[in-house]
């Protein structure tokens, strides 16, 4: 299907074709010309210098928040979940967390450590990485509050050290320099030794009524518009348990579209432009996707 060729150090390492419906929580998405599960930045360095130039490069975590189409990913697939996983206390303040790390698990350490308010970084289903990208948040937090500093490789595997100042941030948006992607970040979190795990559990528990977790999922799909909430928005409309072949609004909460386990990714992304439609036109509300939609279209 390609003809991407590798160094022949990484020949063997490299999946060629790789389902994307194995990374991502929708379990939806055709294959990826190159997927690449480094062992270490160095590793990733070494790969990226070795990639035939203008090769597209994603990077990918626990693939939440993310719809890839039918057609697939041209280019290469780097994976970071279970790889950049370092997680450390710098200093009385200050916490050191790779990109590949889960938000859940940076939730649980900083309890640990007696760190906060880091309980609803447990809200969000992904990773670091992922968090960074997009400045995610649950509960009322949002990560890039937090962050002090980032660490980033460019496309020529070169590493640099940027302080939070070289992003543009805002709700669910970041913006810096082209081309870099995030390996970690120093965060910075307040003395909160009164915090205890029942804190994340309450969340967990408030999340596990009102969210549907059980099911394939990407998370919220929408976010919500200024001084509105998307679900609601939706849910007036009626869009509860509307289906599109395998995919659905859920009835749980209309912010979240499942997977039946019969979708496709054309079913989900039909059923994104349906609900966008059906709001804008009874409410005059225009909904951004929260979802990073990716990849070719299928003519298959």
């Amino acid at each position: 299907m390609n003809a991407l060729s590798l160094p022949p150090d990484f020949e063997g390492r490299v999946q060629r074709d790789e389902p994307m419906s194995k990374h991502t929580s929708w379990h939806v998405g055709g294959p990826a010309d190159l997927f690449f599960s480094p062992l270490d930045a160095t590793d990733v360095s070494g790969f990226l210098q070795g990639l035939e130039p203008g090769t597209p490069v994603m990077w990918i975590g626990l693939g939440s928040n993310l719809l890839v189409r039918d057609g697939g990913v041209r280019g290469a697939v780097i994976e970071t979940h279970g790889i950049f996983d370092e997680l450390e206390r710098r200093s009385d303040n200050d916490v050191w967390c790779g990109s590949g790390v889960a938000c859940a698990k940076l939730a649980k350490q900083c309890i640990k450590w007696g760190l906060g308010p880091a309980e609803f970084f447990a809200g969000i289903p992904g990773t670091l990485g992922g968090a960074l990208a997009m400045n995610a948040g649950a509960f009322g937090g949002e990560t890039w509050k937090h962050v002090v500093s980032v660490a980033t490789i460019d496309r020529n595997g070169v590493r640099h050290e940027r302080p939070a100042s070289d992003y543009n941030v805002g709700y669910r948006h970041v913006e810096g320099p082209k081309d870099e992607w995030f390996l970690g970040a120093l965060l910075r979190f307040e003395l909160r030794p009164g915090v205890s795990n029942d804190d994340i559990r309450q969340l967990l528990a408030k999340r596990k009524a009102t969210q549907p977790i059980q099911e394939w999922s990407c998370g919220s799909v929408f976010t919500n518009p200024p001084g509105n909430h998307a679900a609601r928005l939706i849910e007036a409309c009626g869009l509860k348990g509307f289906r599109i072949g395998g995919a659905r609004v859920s009835e749980m909460h209309a912010n979240f579209i499942v997977n039946d386990g019969t979708a496709s990714a054309a079913d989900i992304e039909q059923l994104i432009r349906h609900v966008q439609q059906t709001v804008e036109q009874k409410h005059g509300v225009r909904l951004n996707t929260e979802v990073r939609i990716v990849g070719e279209v299928s003519h298959g």
